[in-house]
């Protein structure tokens, strides 16, 4: 790391680039509905603004606003030490700047993209390589939810880098939850709220769908649905300490009973012929809970099986 902050204080002391940290420039690539938020969240707190992306057009309503498009990502590298990168996935990141990897020397690299925790480790000892620093970002909100104070982005990597730019990063989203030194941890945490929220939509997609083959709409099933999600909060506490000890006696619930009722909700489908995908994984989890010997423990049990591949 000591080679990198030299390279930063560098340019800092030489005037290239950004100047100091706690500096008011910032350079952003990639200009998806994210990166065009942070921009523009940006902006709004008087930060001058360099952009690029490769469909220059998307940046037009930003220039307006007064941001300044580069020619080159060289040229939008150069531009300023700390660089917001907002792409589909690190794939993304090399192939944009890999080609100007000679630009990236001195520079803290704010990845906010979205990829594995092993990914993200690759990407922070290749731009170690090359001179740079990456920040590893996990956003936990839509891009209606930049610029909010209530909004929150996970982050781990060097902690000189993060407590230098942590005001800029907080007009990106109020909270800045930093996670430590491994650049692993804020993407391992981001998949892990993804995984909770696209499994919890798809859930309520699944029962939408029981629903409309019964002959009720989406708004007729709302408030039961709002107040099943409300009660998951209190499961989550309950068993998160049991969990963590090893305790999945069945106390308080049995695996037996839950299988009952799991095979119940895949009946259920099949009976209105809606798809059974989802159901019929989740009674193939409990099926093995049993087969396994836990139909006496609680249900909780199947975090040991989930540990390992099936």
């Amino acid at each position: 790391m000591s080679s990198n902050t030299a390279g930063i204080n560098t340019i800092n002391s030489s005037g290239s680039g950004s100047g100091s940290g706690d500096g008011r420039s910032v350079t952003v690539i990639g200009l998806g509905p994210m990166g065009r938020a942070m921009a523009a969240a940006l902006l709004d707190r008087g930060y001058e603004i360099t952009l690029w992306n490769r469909t220059a057009s998307r940046a037009d309503a930003l220039v307006a606003r007064g941001a300044r498009l580069a020619p080159s990502v060289r040229e939008a590298l150069a531009a300023n030490e700390l660089v917001l990168l907002s792409l589909t996935d690190y794939a993304a990141m090399y192939d944009l700047l890999g080609p100007a990897e000679g630009g990236l020397a001195g520079r803290v690299l704010v990845n906010l993209s979205s990829d594995t925790p092993e990914e993200a480790r690759k990407a922070a000892r290749w731009a170690s390589d090359r001179g740079a620093v990456q920040l590893t970002g996990g956003i936990t909100v839509p891009p209606s939810g930049i610029g909010r104070p209530e909004s929150s982005t996970f982050y781990s990597g060097p902690r000189d880098a993060f407590d230098r730019h942590r005001r800029t990063l907080e007009a990106v989203t109020g909270t800045t939850d930093y996670r430590g030194e491994d650049p692993g941890l804020a993407a391992l945490l981001y998949q892990i709220g993804m995984t909770m929220f696209w499994t919890s939509m798809l859930s309520y997609w699944q029962a939408t769908a029981l629903a409309r083959a019964n002959g009720l709409t989406a708004s007729d099933i709302l408030g039961h649905a709002v107040d099943t999600a409300n009660s998951l909060p209190g499961f989550f506490t309950f068993y998160a300490d049991r969990i963590d000890a090893g305790h999945h006696e069945g106390d308080v619930d049995r695996l037996a009973m839950g299988t009952a009722s799991v095979e119940h909700v895949l009946h259920t489908h099949a009976d209105a012929g809606v798809d059974t995908v989802l159901p019929a994984a989740v009674a193939t989890l409990f099926r093995r809970g049993m087969d396994a010997g836990g139909a006496t423990e609680s249900f909780s049990g199947l975090v040991e099986l989930m540990k390992k591949a099936g």
